[in-house]
């Protein structure tokens, strides 16, 4: 009876010990790679557009996504625009501002489903411009490049961050 139960002891420890094993060898499964975002809907985005000069009266927005395939346009109206994103359409997307051809581009970048306000300015065009280079338009390289690239006076920082709308500290890039 002793051999018995010293047996099925050391069976089911050898028994545990092939299967931590076995499991040493598996990869856990990752569960952290970021959800992709879109807009579920059609969604009308909306903004002002400027250069350095002030606000600009005409000229054409286009929705683009990375690759640069268009998905829509529109013109400019006394400096504001109002586009019909489609629906399932992925983020992020580029809002690309030009008076005519051969003309510099002025851009924003939209990064997130629940905005629908953004501004086209030299600013977010310097911010989307440096979180491209930075290795993409991820929230991280957004902040990083407004952070980097925006001029905000120390009227408006404190020591745990920006004060006020973040939408305008940021150059309306979100």
């Amino acid at each position: 009876m002793k051999h018995k139960i010293l047996l099925s002891a050391l069976l089911l420890g050898l028994g545990s010990m092939m299967l931590t094993a076995c499991d040493q060898g598996q990869k856990p499964a990752t569960t952290s790679q970021a959800e992709l975002k879109k807009f579920a809907h059609a969604t009308i985005l909306e903004g002002v557009v400027s250069n350095d000069k002030g606000a600009v009266n005409a000229g054409i927005v286009e929705v683009m996504d990375e690759s640069g395939h268009m998905l829509a346009q529109t013109k400019v109206d006394n400096s504001h625009y109002r586009i019909e994103v489609p629906a399932n359409t992925l983020l992020p997307i580029l809002l690309t501002y030009s008076s005519g051809p051969g003309a510099e581009k002025l851009m924003a970048v939209a990064i997130y489903d629940t905005v629908t306000n953004y501004f086209i300015n030299p600013s977010t065009t310097a911010i989307a411009k440096a979180a491209k280079a930075m290795g993409g338009y991820t929230r991280a390289n957004m902040i990083r490049a407004a952070e980097e690239t925006v001029h905000t006076p120390d009227a408006n920082k404190t020591t745990t961050g920006w004060r006020g709308d973040p939408t305008t500290q940021y150059g309306g890039w979100h």
